[in-house]
C-alpha cells in the first residue's frame, strides 16, 4: 500500500520531466526557411556519442528530400533560422547543418562527445515519406529521441525494421547494418564544420562565431 501511495505522489513529477515541447513556427517562418538540396536525397542518423565511454547522448534524422530538414527529436537546439515545428527543423542549408553538429560536438565541464553522421542515399520519394513521418509525429517527451526516431523510420520503406528502446547507440548499430551507409565523425572544434553566426547555448548563453 505505502508503495502504491508513493508512485501516486511521484507520477505528477515524472509527467512533468517528460513534457514535450511545443513549439510551431509560422507558415512565414517555415517557407521562407525552406531549403532545397540538389545532392542525391538521403536519409542520415545523427548520433551524439560521449567520450571516452561510448554513451549515446542523442539521437536525430537528417532528411534531405524535396526540402532538407532536421527531426530533432526531444532536442534542445533552437536557431533563428532554423524555425522549428514539433521537433522538425526547417530550412537545414550545409551550414545550418553544421552548425547543429558543431553545437553538439563539443566539449563541455569536461565531457566530451562527437557526432557520427551515418548517411543511405534514398529516393526523392523515401526521403519524402521520412519528412511526412516526422511531421506527424509530434513533439516527443524529453529522453524520448531513439524511441521517436524509431516510430518515424518504421514508417520508411527500408527502415522498417528499425529496434524500439531508448538507446542511441543501439538504434546507430542497427542503422550501421542499413544497406549503402557511409558514416562520418565529427568531433569538437572540426575544421569541417563552417561557422558563421550566433548561436544559443543549452545553458542559455550565447556563442560567436568568427568564420
Amino acid at each position: 500500500m505505502l508503495r502504491r501511495i508513493l508512485l501516486a505522489l511521484a507520477l505528477p513529477l515524472l509527467l512533468a520531466a517528460c513534457g514535450a515541447d511545443n513549439k510551431w513556427a509560422s507558415d512565414e517562418a517555415v517557407r521562407t526557411a525552406r531549403y532545397t538540396s540538389n545532392t542525391q536525397p538521403s536519409i542520415s542518423l545523427m548520433t551524439v556519442i560521449g567520450i571516452p565511454r561510448g554513451e549515446g547522448g542523442h539521437s536525430a534524422l537528417l532528411i534531405n528530400g524535396s526540402q532538407t530538414v532536421i527531426f530533432d527529436p526531444a532536442g534542445s537546439f533552437e536557431h533563428p533560422r532554423a524555425p522549428e515545428r514539433h521537433d522538425v527543423l526547417y530550412g537545414i542549408t550545409p551550414e545550418m547543418r553544421n552548425v547543429y553538429i558543431d553545437y553538439h560536438a563539443r566539449n563541455v565541464a569536461g565531457e566530451n562527445y562527437y557526432v557520427a553522421v551515418d548517411t543511405v542515399p534514398v529516393s526523392r520519394e523515401v526521403a519524402d515519406a521520412a519528412i511526412r513521418a516526422a511531421e506527424a509525429n509530434g513533439p516527443a517527451n524529453k529522453a524520448f529521441c531513439a524511441n521517436a526516431t524509431t516510430a518515424v523510420l518504421r514508417q520508411v520503406p527500408g527502415f522498417q525494421g528499425a529496434p524500439g528502446g531508448f538507446s542511441p547507440i543501439r538504434m546507430r548499430n542497427w542503422f550501421l547494418t542499413v544497406p549503402g551507409v557511409q558514416s562520418t565523425r565529427y568531433d569538437d572544434a572540426d575544421p569541417r564544420l563552417v561557422h558563421g553566426d550566433l548561436l544559443r547555448m543549452k545553458d542559455g548563453s550565447v556563442r560567436a562565431y568568427d568564420r
